[in-house]
């Protein structure tokens, strides 16, 4: 048996996680203490136009001595780099440079920044790129200020140790140039984990950005294909943040508030956000993508990214991006225009490509709140009963007018992928526990055949 296969093994069998690394199950037994109690945490967010100017103060009047800045090989050539950089050269503060972080990242990819942050001896972070960037960052961050850790030591559980994160990291200080991952609010930090060929990550309030600059004048360069999936993929982090379980079904509580997790499933303060970066897509998504020189569309993305970012961040995704990690990691050849030249589903289109069939999965768990998200983005008003229908077609003309391919198919998958892509979804519990719906091999396996084909 390979070394993968065994380990994945071994995830499957396993059921005993630190809590603060993956999700607490929706549970019936009475005796068990459900949750009680939500917290709210986000990074902080200076938006506007503009703002990229400010880092080299920023950084100064935090007073780092030795910066590492973090980009990656086609944004290192693009203006927000430059500008960030003659910011830091304005205000003298030193710094060396990394570029050459991997589209989404590996395992060898995070490792590689570590060293190079290792060596450096950084006492401050800037990234500037999108989500990949400033996740690798993160995990630059958290290695550098525990060298003597083993990389799995801090990997979400049942495949890393999922260990706490007791000492205070340096100062990272993020600017996204997509308007997507909303990376720059959250304490995620996703990866590919190649023995397993599947997404995993890091999750720890402890690892988000200390600022987010979200300045909109960075969004200019990013290509059409880049805004579509990094557009979806802020959809997709709002609807699901939206219709994930209540945060008091999750259970059992932590014993102690230092292991809530940051994924806490849907919640007020939450909803307020998520509900909003919907209203936001809902406008300016289709006009961001189809004119590039609409300033005003791209500028409202980037805002939306953000507080879907805060959304999800602290209410967490399930199914769409549960069901996306092995879509992904098993990719046999498919490329992307607009993306480096090499095999990758694109991380935005491997989550939206499922989502009319998640959403008709899990309409009946919240008939209200699906027909509220269906009228949103429709524009029209919807029955109840036909939330899980109506939000679905919705979708698929929504990925079908931005020109996504039709279904899993297209993406060069077949019937007989289910059961491995099935097998590369169910370790991802963090996110699978926060689904309404069931989670077992079956449904997952009935959703996948359900993304074949879209149109």
């Amino acid at each position: 048996m390979s070394k993968g296969r065994h380990l994945l093994r071994l995830i499957l069998q396993s059921t005993d996680c630190c809590p603060m690394h993956s999700q607490a199950h929706r549970i019936s037994n009475s005796n068990v203490r459900m949750e009680y109690a939500l917290e709210m945490a986000c990074s902080s967010i200076r938006y506007g136009a503009g703002v990229t100017h400010e880092v080299g103060m920023d950084l100064e009047n935090i007073g780092a001595k030795k910066v590492a800045v973090i980009t990656d090989g086609t944004m290192v050539n693009l203006p927000p780099v430059h500008k960030a950089l003659a910011a830091l050269e304005s205000r003298s503060v030193p710094y060396e440079l990394f570029d050459r972080v991997r589209v989404e990242p590996t395992d060898s990819s995070f490792k590689d920044c570590i060293d190079f942050a290792r060596v450096t001896e950084a006492d401050a972070f800037l990234a500037i790129g999108g989500g990949s960037v400033i996740d690798t960052a993160k995990a630059a961050n958290l290695y550098t200020t525990y060298p003597e850790a083993d990389f799995l030591d801090f990997v979400n559980a049942p495949i890393g140790k999922g260990m706490p994160v007791k000492k205070m990291l340096s100062p990272l200080l993020a600017i996204p140039t997509t308007a997507g991952t909303g990376s720059e609010t959250t304490g995620v930090a996703v990866f590919d984990y190649e023995p397993l060929k599947a997404k995993t990550g890091i999750a720890n309030r402890a690892i988000r950005p200390t600022l987010g600059l979200v300045d909109p004048d960075n969004l200019v360069t990013m290509p059409a294909r880049v805004t579509a999936y990094s557009g979806f993929d802020v959809l997709c982090h709002a609807i699901e943040s939206y219709t994930a379980i209540p945060y008091t079904e999750r259970g059992p509580a932590p014993t102690n508030p230092a292991n809530r997790p940051a994924y806490q499933g849907s919640n007020p303060l939450s909803d307020i956000w998520s509900r909003h970066a919907c209203n936001i897509t809902a406008k300016y998504f289709k006009r961001a993508v189809k004119d590039p020189e609409d300033y005003e569309a791209r500028e409202q993305m980037h805002l939306a990214s953000a507080m879907a970012g805060v959304g999800f961040g602290n209410a967490g995704v399930h199914l769409c991006h549960g069901l996306s990690y092995s879509i992904s990691g098993l990719n046999r050849d498919y490329k992307s225009a607009d993306y480096p030249k090499e095999k990758l589903i694109p991380h935005g289109l491997s989550v939206c490509i499922t989502a009319p069939a998640v959403f008709a999965a899990t309409a009946d768990s919240n008939l209200e709140r699906h027909a509220e998200i269906a009228e949103i983005l429709g524009g029209k008003p919807v029955r109840k009963e036909d939330a899980g229908a109506v939000l679905s077609d919705v979708l698929r003309e929504y990925l079908y007018d931005l020109g996504v391919p039709d279904g899993l198919h297209a993406l060069g998958f077949n019937e007989d992928d289910i059961p491995d892509l099935v097998q590369g979804a169910l370790p991802q519990k963090r996110v699978l526990d926060l689904s309404p719906v069931t989670t077992d091999a079956e449904p997952l396996a009935e959703i996948y055949a359900n993304s074949m084909k879209n149109y």
